[in-house]
């Protein structure tokens, strides 16, 4: 697989890695931890060398990331997350206080049983703490060997300038695919511009875009997208039109649309690693493919007319976590 770097400085890693959320958080029942090891083992055998992990998606997820890359640590890079209060997500109370900050990365250090945490993200942006304590929390811990690099998840183009300014941000991770646009922008500019990988989850829109979701799709309780309204009602109906025409356009180049998608993000930026997340190993397979789908100048065009004809109905977060992002 083709290797993107993350930052001027930061460590090479393939061109697309596995977010791990969805492993056991999310989006219905826990994979079992044996299965989960093996996708991980099999994600790096088929040549990826990122893994995503976070404190919020539970202890779990970290210690499965931990055992399952145990045999590589040194060939991959691993990248988790700070800043929910106790490291629970679902109040949206947050913690980015930098004695938190230092007990996470302990605890993170502990689970996956690494001598670092090669990307280190604040999770959402915490208004009761300046960005520059943040950072130079951060900063301490890369002086200490605990971290690698910094990185931010769902920052606003602010934040970013003031983090980087007292440590340099190697990674920004942000909601961006063709079904949510809103880096483009502002972030995406500054990201180039700074020399900022960005690392876009949902990369397939939470699955909108594999083509495999209608409007009889039924969301559990403890799935996420149960509570998203870009996926209820009216909205899902109307976002449809815009599956539907990606997976045709798919079907006429002989891909999947998630092939599709990844390899338009692909082409977004030199700088832009996804990282899709999945439980089942034909999915696993399919989206590397993406990263070595090539899409025309022609293709492209035909994508943009889509996305121009079709623009997306509904926010991508309920009101209590849109108003957590782009601080």
């Amino acid at each position: 697989m083709q290797k993107r770097q993350l930052g001027h400085q930061g460590p090479s890693v393939s061109a697309i890695g596995l977010g791990c959320m969805g492993l056991n958080f999310g989006y219905g029942p826990a994979t079992s931890r044996d299965k989960a090891i093996s996708l991980i083992r099999e994600a790096h055998d088929l040549g990826i060398t990122f893994f995503d992990t976070a404190e919020a998606y539970g202890a779990d997820n970290e210690s499965v990331v931990g055992a399952a890359i145990a045999p590589f640590r040194d060939d991959v890079v691993i990248a988790t997350k700070f800043g929910w209060k106790n490291g629970d997500p679902r109040n949206g109370e947050l913690d980015s206080r930098p004695e938190r900050i230092r007990i996470v990365a302990d605890q993170s250090l502990k689970r996956m049983g690494v001598e670092r945490l090669d990307l280190f993200y604040q999770h959402r942006v915490d208004p009761d703490v300046p960005i520059e304590e943040v950072a130079g929390a951060v900063r301490e811990l890369i002086a200490e060997g605990k971290v690698g690099h910094f990185g931010l998840s769902e920052p606003g183009a602010d934040t970013i300038r003031r983090a980087h300014a007292v440590q340099p941000v190697a990674a920004v991770q942000s909601e961006y695919s063709m079904f949510t646009r809103d880096p483009e922008t502002e972030i995406l500019p500054l990201l180039k511009s700074l020399g900022i990988a960005l690392v876009p989850f949902s990369p397939l829109g939470k699955g909108f875009l594999t083509g495999n979701i209608d409007s009889a799709t039924a969301f559990g309780s403890d799935d996420v997208r149960s509570t998203i309204p870009r996926f209820q009602g009216e909205a899902l109906e109307a976002n449809l039109a815009i599956a539907k025409e990606v997976s045709a356009l798919a079907e006429q180049k002989g891909c999947t649309p998630s092939q599709l998608a990844l390899a338009w993000l692909l082409r977004q930026g030199d700088q832009i690693v996804p990282i899709p997340g999945t439980t089942k190993s034909h999915r696993l397979a399919e989206n590397i493919e993406g990263a070595r789908t090539e899409l025309s100048d022609g293709e492209l065009e035909d994508i943009q007319s889509i996305l121009e004809r079709h623009p997306v109905v509904g926010d991508r977060y309920n009101t209590m976590h849109m108003g957590l992002i782009n601080r």
